[in-house]
């Protein structure tokens, strides 16, 4: 009898762990990397790349002003100022002075595709979707993407669908004004 109570309890408590490592898993994907988080100010970022040396940020020239309202992009490039980090290139892209997406492409000769993939599964699970060309795992704040060949990516999910929804607008907004136009002729 007292076998059976254990028995059902280690199930129990097998059960639960599974569940919860699980839910743990998807819940606590990163935000970023290094020191740098999605939500960041640009002037934040700036810091912190100056700090890192392995991003081979150089100052104020690798930073641009993207086409749009409020977009800011910083590019940084390690091939001649860290030639030794696993990093190559990387890219922050903000929107209202708040980074919401990370790009950061891997050198091909320091790093490969199954490394990333197997670190990334045994500590965030499954992805939540798989295809040739990539892999995503997701939650309610962050996508986070592993790209072929070697690219990571971490979108912050809130402003990049609020984005996408804006874009949407102002195209059919463009399209009903080319149809006016064109019944006008």
């Amino acid at each position: 009898m007292i076998y059976r109570v254990h028995k059902k309890i280690l199930i129990l408590m097998t059960c639960i762990f599974g569940l919860t490592s699980f839910a743990f898993s998807q819940d606590s994907l990163p935000g970023g990397y290094s020191k740098i988080s999605l939500g960041m100010s640009v002037d934040a970022v700036k810091e912190a790349l100056k700090a890192d040396g392995q991003f081979g940020y150089r100052g104020d020239r690798d930073v641009s002003l993207l086409p749009g309202e409020n977009r800011t992009l910083i590019e940084t490039d390690t091939s001649r100022t860290a030639p030794y980090s696993y990093l190559d290139r990387c890219w922050f892209q903000f929107y209202e002075d708040k980074l919401y997406i990370i790009t950061i492409t891997m050198s091909p000769d320091r790093m490969d595709h199954y490394s990333l993939f197997k670190t990334l599964t045994d500590k965030y699970g499954k992805p939540d979707s798989l295809s040739p060309s990539k892999s995503q795992w997701e939650n309610d704040s962050v996508i986070m993407t592993l790209e072929r060949p070697l690219t990571i990516k971490y979108t912050d999910k809130k402003v990049f669908e609020d984005l996408q929804n804006k874009s949407l607008v102002n195209k059919s907004v463009t399209e009903q004004t080319k149809e006016n136009f064109l019944n006008g002729l």
